[in-house]
């Protein structure tokens, strides 16, 4: 059987991006067996590598988003520069940039002119706002693509500001599009010969997350308002999180599971009270069942325990788990969610694991991060079959750097 994770095994991306949007999809590209060029700008790089916290002046951010890449480090504002780059797009596939919209187009680096130089050259564009519309030209990080896209209006309590998400949710959501964009960009390539731009925004990536807030405005005329909601989720009662003896937990019980509730708290009259009787009616009731389901959760010594009791009665719930807890837990340990990243500067720390299982199968851990420029000369003499002397001229040029991390 063919090795699931070498799916693209034979894929050469040239790899613009920077931070963290555009290098995770790159990030996933690699591991399923891309071969992927990391483009870099002397004499620092891609900014993430100064990303605290660092040990030895190692970025485990940047070493996150780049293990298994190829790194050529070569200063795009000179004529000498673009030239080799504009060589190398005709021996990749697919070349990935999350530059604000109009960055590639002044170096001769957009599309149509890639297109000019290969046809079936694949092209994904990750920005902020997109490639068009009237805001394409804004730069954007992730908390305004999460302001753009009511992500922040409806998370917090009601009647406090809006909060974004604890996590560069904006960024890594983006970039798993642009992994699914690429993905079927190849598949269309495969059977059609053509090429494509692939057009990520941010905030319409975020946007498209919204399962209820846009149709149910829409559908009632506005007489549905999306607003914060605070530790509970607004459609449905009980739903969110609970004080437990330790810590928190979540649960949800919809009309299906909610018999599963009155069983668990062993208070079976509750289902004939009719403050409770419907979803709305709980609704209307929250605060009164909450005080009920916290009340019976306080007489447990521990939040294992009351999760071992819902479990019992088959009420969907789960502990509200810190991300540090999470290295040791036994579902992120058993499903490959967490892993071990090498590099020699920093030694060993823990990952998130890749998060699709193709066949039972997940990428090995033996993937390192670059050094800055460190594959200049492989890139450029193996690709383009530049001798030693060329790639020294473009050295003493200071067209290629390099650092020793």
């Amino acid at each position: 059987m063919t090795d699931p994770t070498k799916m693209l095994d034979g894929i050469r991306v040239l790899d613009f991006t920077q931070y963290l949007a555009g290098p995770a999809s790159t990030r996933m590209m690699v591991e399923l067996g891309a071969d992927v060029i990391k483009v870099e700008q002397p004499p620092f790089g891609d900014p993430m590598r100064a990303q605290a916290p660092r040990k030895n002046r190692r970025s485990g951010s940047f070493i996150q988003q780049n293990r298994g890449k190829r790194d050529l480090c070569i200063d795009l504002s000179t004529d000498a520069g673009v030239a080799t780059v504009r060589e190398l797009v005709g021996h990749v596939d697919v070349v990935v940039e999350n530059f604000t919209p109009g960055v590639m187009a002044r170096r001769g680096l957009d599309y149509e002119s890639l297109k000019a130089i290969n046809p079936e050259i694949i092209m994904a564009s990750v920005s902020g706002f997109g490639q068009t519309g009237p805001m394409a030209s804004r730069g954007s990080f992730d908390f305004i693509a999460q302001a753009y896209s009511g992500i922040m209006h409806v998370t917090g309590d009601p009647d406090g500001p809006p909060m974004f998400v604890g996590t560069g949710l904006g960024d890594t959501n983006a970039g798993v599009h642009a992994f699914a964009g690429i993905g079927y960009a190849l598949f269309h390539r495969d059977r059609t010969g053509e090429g494509s731009h692939i057009d990520i925004s941010m905030v319409d990536a975020l946007f498209h997350m919204h399962e209820n807030n846009v149709q149910a405005t829409s559908i009632t005329d506005g007489d549905y308002a999306p607003m914060r909601a605070g530790r509970h989720y607004g459609p449905v009662a009980p739903a969110g999180s609970f004080r437990g003896p330790d810590g928190w937990i979540v649960l949800l019980c919809g009309v299906n599971q909610i018999a599963n509730l009155w069983d668990a708290l062993g208070q079976p009259q509750l289902a004939d009270d009719p403050r409770f009787a419907t979803n709305d009616t709980r609704i209307d009731h929250r605060d009164a069942l909450t005080e009920i389901i916290e009340t019976w959760m306080a007489t447990f010594d521990s939040n294992d325990a009351v999760l071992a009791a819902f479990e019992k009665a088959r009420v969907p719930c789960g502990p509200v788990l810190n991300p540090a807890d999470a290295i040791t837990h036994e579902y992120f340990v058993e499903r490959g969610m967490i892993r071990e990243a090498q590099d020699d500067l920093t030694g060993p720390f823990a990952i998130p694991g890749f998060p699709i299982a193709i066949s039972g199968q997940r990428p090995n851990d033996d993937l390192r991060a670059p050094n800055l420029g460190q594959d200049n000369t492989e890139v450029l003499r193996d690709i383009l079959g530049y001798d030693d002397a060329t790639i020294d001229d473009l050295v003493k040029q200071r067209v290629l750097g390099s650092k020793p991390r």
